[in-house]
């Protein structure tokens, strides 16, 4: 047998290989079908030993064949270890990022979901030494993400020496491929971002699905990841084993709510001096002034009828773990958010709310000043059981007692969970709920519900 056909039949072999691994991952986990198939094979002879672009598996056959030989769920564990991170999008990343600490940041949290699973097929030797690494990350990172722990590679200055040191126990692919131009990867011989089609492309189904979503992009590899969440959490019993998987996805697919966006919701209709062109006639004002010079005909009206927030609630749940810098970063961003692009009247008619199980303090704030003051002298007060009720019963006095004109919207910042009012206020109501973990909070049907993370605020 020539070289020529060793090195095809090597190429055979290798991609025998990573059929078999694929369909022993589609057997056992059937709600991967979707991302199993959407990778096109393309045998390489680069650098890349394993590696993707979100679009292609690209390999070197022999690499294959001698990651095989070691163990029989070698390559299998590897070829999800690929697949992992294109759900999580890892390949999709800043230009700016730390590239050593993002390498080993993803395949943490790759080897770490995989590990989750319990799969006797993705079983080997290295997977064994990973567990007692994975305690560390989880405690210090606060969770094993690859966002979380690059933060924590970050703030921790390690070096890039130590971080490659570190990958070795996680390390199954070649990450070089995501960091490349087009160009790059057409002097490798790769193909570009812009090819259709992979260079072994033996299956119908890497092709477009008609989602909308270029094939191989972060928005199909999105909708990849959001069908899997849905599909395990509604129809398959593993969603309630595979937790780190889960965990993932949860976060990575989280909706990201726009704060300043938000608050236009809690707006009323109010008259402010303001010319209002939809109602004013420039043909007679024009006439007058070219026929007696600096005389208009008629005045421009000076009212307009904008959305403009007046009367408005923040009330902070002080029961749990809200720290006081936290509050006020979020009371400072909240007002500012308010006044900024006319979101405020002149005058201000905001009332911050403190309650646990019960309502430890209420300030109403009229002016710039007075905010500023009471953002000074904030001290949190309480510490007991969450009930949100008395906030409610609390606001319905008020208006009672007439201290609001028109009340449209009460925000209520919380980091647990607490006791609703049975029925729905005359009013908007937002529960803002900080979690840096993974809970899913119930709020009423009449309320609006966001999920912030810290840095978000």
């Amino acid at each position: 047998m020539t070289e020529e056909e060793k090195t095809k039949r090597a190429g055979e072999i290798a991609k025998d290989v990573l059929n078999y691994a694929r369909n022993s991952l589609l057997v056992n986990m059937r709600f991967l079908d979707s991302a199993l198939s959407r990778l096109g094979l393309f045998p390489a002879d680069t650098d890349i030993t394993l590696g993707t672009d979100g679009k292609n598996l690209i390999y070197q056959p022999m690499h294959v064949l001698r990651r095989f030989k070691t163990g029989k769920t070698v390559m299998t564990r590897d070829y999800l270890h690929v697949i992992m991170h294109c759900i999580f999008r890892h390949m999709f990343i800043n230009s700016l990022v730390n590239q050593a600490a993002w390498d080993l940041a993803c395949d943490i949290a790759v080897e770490n979901a995989i590990s989750g699973l319990g799969l006797n097929t993705v079983e080997t030797d290295e997977s064994g030494k990973q567990t007692a690494l994975f305690s560390e990350y989880e405690k210090k990172a606060g969770g094993i993400t690859a966002e979380r722990v690059y933060k924590y590679l970050i703030d921790s200055g390690f070096s890039d020496d130590e971080l490659e040191k570190r990958r070795q126990f996680f390390k199954a692919d070649d990450h070089s491929v995501w960091y490349m131009t087009d160009e790059e990867k057409a002097s490798a011989g790769l193909p570009s971002s812009s090819d259709g089609e992979s260079k072994d492309d033996n299956d119908d189904e890497n092709q477009d699905d008609g989602s909308g979503a270029a094939y191989g992009s972060e928005e199909d590899w999105r909708s990849i990841s959001e069908h899997i969440q849905t599909d395990l959490e509604t129809f398959h019993s593993r969603g309630d084993t595979a937790g780190n998987f889960m965990q993932n996805l949860r976060e990575l697919n989280r909706e990201k709510y726009d704060y300043t966006s938000f608050l236009k919701k809690f707006a009323v209709l109010g008259e402010v001096m303001k010319i209002n062109p939809e109602e004013f006639d420039y043909v007679f004002y024009t006439y007058g002034l070219r026929l007696y010079e600096k005389m208009p005909l008629i005045e421009p009206l000076e009212y307009k009828d904008v959305k403009r927030i007046k009367d408005f609630v923040i009330a902070i749940d002080t029961s749990g773990s809200v720290a006081g810098d936290l509050v006020q970063t979020f009371l400072q961003k909240t007002f500012n958010i308010l006044k900024s692009t006319e979101s405020f009247f002149s005058k201000i008619n905001l009332y911050i709310i403190q309650c646990d199980a019960a309502i430890q303090e209420a300030s109403k704030i009229t002016t710039q000043q007075e905010f500023d003051a009471y953002i000074s002298n904030l001290t949190l007060k309480g510490f007991g059981g969450t009930d949100f009720r008395p906030v409610f019963g609390y606001v319905n006095w008020l208006i009672e007692k007439k201290e609001f004109t028109n009340l449209k919207g009460l925000i209520y910042f919380t980091d647990g969970y607490g006791v609703f009012p049975e029925k729905k206020p005359s009013y908007e109501t937002a529960f803002v709920f900080i979690d840096d973990e993974f809970n899913n909070y119930d709020v009423p049907p009449w309320a609006i519900k966001l999920i912030l993370k810290k840095d978000e605020i």
